[in-house]
């Protein structure tokens, strides 16, 4: 078995390494990643610069390493179609540090990652831990295993990948695991004026959203101190898109042409 990591929190993130150790017992494993932290840059690709990509020292011994100025989705482009190109059998994309769960997929640039591993015909696996300090980077790792493992044996079906999210809690504590869907609405986004002695300052904050959530969400079963694991798809690549009625399209027209 062959696996390629990424992630957005950069090539010497310690969740990376946590991830690749693990995974190294039970396959040869290909490391490509960016150079720098890259969070909330979601499915982002490099199209008006050239991409730079260099061998890097890994950190776990004899694991082929690249760095890439560029994006994690950019890092598995790169990695599918110049160095791995059809030997992957799988695409893990994490440990990130912090959830990636609800509407946040749509910003996160660990599922941005596994997204591309997907969209090439490949299985793959996001996955992240509800932590900013002190994470347990170990359970999540043997978990990583776990599904390698079980996806070797029983592929994923063609038309989804895997977004994974464990409570920061060791293994004994954690109380199950739950196969969840997104939690609708889990995050806002406001702005906050800052003062750097210029006009025109401000920060985007983005905050989750204290309510209570829906049952076998993936933010329900996290509060619930559950591992979430969330099926996702590109549905408009392979649904047809919902119809919308001929009169509106004709009214839309007749006001058009006014």
């Amino acid at each position: 078995m062959k696996i390629l990591v990424t992630n957005d929190d950069g090539i010497f993130a310690q969740g990376l390494w946590t991830l690749v150790k693990a995974l190294k017992k039970i396959a040869q494993v290909i490391v490509v990643a960016p150079h720098e932290e890259q969070s909330g840059i979601g499915t982002a690709v490099t199209l008006r610069h050239p991409l730079r990509m260099q061998r890097a020292k890994p950190l776990v011994p004899e694991v082929e390493t690249y760095s890439v100025e560029g994006t994690p989705a950019d890092s598995v482009i790169l990695a599918l179609a110049k160095l791995a190109k059809n030997k992957i059998d799988l695409v893990v994309s994490g440990i990130n540090h912090g959830p990636n769960l609800g509407d946040d997929v749509l910003i996160s640039g660990t599922v941005g990652a596994a997204l591309q591993g997907y969209l090439h015909g490949f299985h793959a696996v996001a996955i992240s831990i509800d932590a900013w300090e002190d994470p347990y980077f170990d359970a999540a790792a043997e978990l990583a295993v776990l599904l390698a493992k079980r996806i070797e044996s029983h592929p994923l079906p063609a038309n989804i990948f895997l977004n994974v999210n464990l409570p920061n809690l060791p293994p004994s504590q954690i109380r199950g695991l739950e196969i969840t869907h997104l939690a609708n609405i889990s995050h806002t986004n406001t702005v906050k004026e800052e003062n750097d002695g210029k006009e025109g300052f401000y920060q985007l904050i983005r905050q989750r959203i204290d309510k209570a959530a829906d049952n076998k969400t993936d933010v329900w079963a996290i509060e619930q101190g559950n591992i979430s694991i969330t099926p996702l798809h590109t549905s408009l690549l392979n649904k047809p898109s919902p119809t919308i009625p001929d009169s509106i399209c004709s009214d839309l027209l007749q006001e058009l042409q006014r």
